[in-house]
């Protein structure tokens, strides 16, 4: 009993020794303190941010700070390689017109043109839209060139606070109230236009009553040739087949004979120059479709089309902007045009990318902040401009945007080739014959 008292004496002993070598115990943090602290390294962040907020912007998606000096930078994000790289350098040269046309210049500051190759893939847009995005100095981006890239690529550029107003995406789904992602515009036309406007001709200028029609699963394709089916039935025609291809297909042939079992007078196949070479190379192979009319679109309007399908291309019928109503200035563009490039335009959107470079030039004059020889751009702001686009006055009409994002004055004909070896529309080939 003595020893084990002995022992609970000792351990008392040990314990109160290290006790008295311990540190003191400091007094808790206040509550709010404890918040306080990671709130105080958050206020320091502002002193490393961009020049936009530490110059007072106040605009809520941010401002571009622009030195005395420096350019204007606005990207294009169009398809400029492969077999759709037409499409893509048709646009390209418009913007490089409306450039020149602006002496090279805005608001005291160099325009320098950057740009991203988008493949006319939902894979290309996301790529290319990702690495604009990543740009702090772009003011605004013209593109995309095929409306399966910017289902993808508009959302990624969208949520970076920059703008976008396309000049050849042509599908109804980019404009929906319930899809359009904020800051996504365009110059070109809406499909439910060229949709309505190839079916009157189908089937009250040729007066064909059964057509067949062909997607590529891209978004333009599908919504193209939905709105050509709707408007054909709805004229009293039927559409005795619906067939689609895969993207890199080359042997058509048996979609082909597919449709030529529903015994059609017409095709319309709203598909890109490679897919749309083949079908129209291999379609008179195909028995029962000796005679069967055969029509393209807007995607396929190209010098490189004709030369993928060759002789089997004329006589064939494209849908596509009406150049003939675009007017004078046009015809001043097409002088430039040719002066600058040497020949004619190659796809159906260069006017398109002329009238959305001088929109964007336009909305930047009406927003833009100058300190002197600095300029401050908010994002916001410069998206609201463009939104607010009343009566511009472009090569292809008067642009005015509504509240989905449609600006374009669309005009549309129907073009037929006559000529496989020249490419000048109503020029040599293709000539237009829709409407009157």
């Amino acid at each position: 009993m003595r020893t084990r008292t002995l022992l609970l004496s000792v351990l008392v002993i040990i314990a109160l020794a290290f006790t008295a070598c311990a540190p003191a115990p400091q007094p808790a943090a206040p509550a709010e303190q404890a918040t306080t602290a990671p709130a105080a390294e958050d206020a320091a962040a502002p002193a490393e941010a961009p020049a936009a907020d530490a110059a007072g912007c106040t605009d809520p998606l941010g401002c571009i700070e622009i030195a005395a000096g420096d350019p204007i930078k606005i990207a294009y994000a169009l398809v400029t390689a492969g077999p759709n790289s037409a499409l893509g350098e048709d646009s390209v040269r418009g913007i490089e017109i409306a450039v020149d046309d602006m002496g090279g210049e805005l608001l005291g500051h160099p325009v320098e043109i950057v740009g991203e190759d988008t493949g006319c893939s939902p894979e290309g847009g996301q790529a290319a839209a990702t690495k604009l995005a990543s740009d702090p100095s772009i003011v605004a981006v013209i593109g995309t060139s095929c409306s399966s890239e910017a289902r993808v690529g508009a959302p990624i550029l969208s949520e970076a606070g920059l703008s976008l107003v396309s000049p050849s995406n042509t599908a109804p789904d980019l404009t929906d109230a319930a899809k359009r992602v904020p800051g996504y515009f365009r110059t070109a036309h809406n499909d439910l236009v060229q949709g309505a406007v190839a079916a009157d001709f189908v089937y009250n200028d040729l007066g064909l009553t059964k057509a067949a029609t062909v997607h590529d699963g891209s978004l333009y394709a599908v919504g193209l040739t939905a709105a050509f089916a709707d408007a054909f039935k709805a004229l009293g025609g039927e559409i005795v087949s619906e067939q689609a291809v895969n993207v890199g297909d080359t042997d058509m042939r048996p979609v082909l004979t597919t449709i030529a079992a529903a015994g059609p007078e017409m095709i319309y196949y709203p598909i890109f120059t490679a897919e749309a070479g083949f079908i129209t190379a291999q379609a008179k192979e195909v028995q029962g479709l000796e005679n069967t009319k055969l029509m393209a679109a807007d995607g396929s309007f190209s010098q490189d089309f004709v030369n993928a399908a060759g002789e089997a291309a004329l006589g064939m019928y494209l849908s596509s902007p009406d150049f003939s109503a675009f007017g004078d200035a046009y015809q001043g563009f097409l002088t430039k045009h040719e002066e600058k490039y040497g020949g004619a335009p190659l796809s159906a959107f260069h006017a398109h990318a002329y009238d959305a470079t001088n929109m964007i030039a336009a909305a930047i004059t009406a927003v833009a902040v100058q300190d002197g020889d600095n300029l401050s751009i908010g994002r916001q702001a410069l998206r609201d401009a463009l939104g607010a686009t009343t009566d511009f006055q472009g090569l292809t009409g008067n642009i005015t945007c509504d509240p989905n994002g449609d600006c374009a004055d669309p005009k549309i004909a129907v073009y037929e080739v006559t000529d496989v070896n020249s490419w000048n529309p109503n020029v040599t080939s293709p000539i237009k014959v829709f409407p009157k």
